[in-house]
């Protein structure tokens, strides 16, 4: 390795820690995975044993709560736990609406359909929704549209294999809708949460480890900020100055 290859590798690790840290936060990390199970598995073992929509309604939803308590009481990040909440009470309400205990997973199969929707359509249109999501969290907003062409590439394959992936999710599970039972429904889709969303993160970390680093919007306007302040400090001494000889030579 020679002194000019070290900065480059040294600044491709860096940038891939600072991709990893940001798909870890977007996304919840382990955590995240963990609120997003757990109320759907909670369901479906309940209703599996006891046939009863209302116990397994109640313990999902009861369970959703204590995770968002859990957070508020260590003073953490709220929109993962909050997601879940809202979908777990979509799911219950639709389903004593309904009185049908599929109903329970119908709501979040519509909304992984959007979803998949959204990223495809957004992407056609030439905004892919992961750098909409992903934007803020890197600090580049949406200078990647614009100013930066390989990330937005970057965000295009993205979003296209999210998109996919989550559209591979719904032919699966809403054929299954109609045609299985609700603890065959509610089984295949617990074993469908986590393997279809890791492959949807890694590959979008494959595809923005490879892209250019992120331009920092908000360093450049802290930057721009600084040295308007030093120029107006530099035209002050400047007409101090001025002031200062006007008054000697008076």
């Amino acid at each position: 390795m020679t002194s000019l290859d070290k900065p480059t590798e040294d600044a491709q690790d860096d940038s891939r820690a600072v991709t990893e840290a940001a798909l870890f936060e977007a996304f919840g990390g382990v955590r995240g995975m963990v609120e997003t199970v757990l109320p759907g598995l909670l369901f479906v073992t309940i209703y599996t044993i006891n046939k009863d929509l209302h116990s397994s309604a109640i313990a999902a939803l009861v369970v959703s709560l204590l995770l968002v308590v859990v957070r508020l009481v260590m003073r953490d990040t709220m929109k993962h736990a909050f997601s879940g909440v809202f979908g777990v009470a979509f799911g219950v309400v639709f389903a004593m609406m309904t009185g049908n205990a599929k109903d329970f997973y119908l709501p979040g199969m519509l909304y992984t359909l959007g979803l998949a929707l959204a990223y495809i359509i957004t992407t056609l249109a030439g905004v892919p929704l992961l750098g909409l999501i992903l934007g803020p969290v890197f600090k580049e907003n949406l200078s990647w549209r614009t100013r930066n062409p390989g990330r937005k590439k970057a965000y295009t394959k993205a979003s296209y294999a999210w998109g996919l992936i989550l559209l591979g999710k719904c032919a699966i599970l809403f054929p299954l809708y109609w045609w299985a039972d609700t603890t065959q429904l509610g089984w295949v889709l617990i074993a469908l949460k986590i393997p279809p969303f890791l492959l949807a993160v890694w590959l979008t970390w494959v595809f923005l480890a490879k892209a250019p680093a992120p331009i920092d919007v908000f360093a450049e306007m802290e930057a721009e900020e600084r040295a308007e302040e030093e120029r107006r400090a530099a035209e002050r001494e400047q007409d101090e100055a001025a002031a200062g000889r006007h008054r000697r030579e008076m």
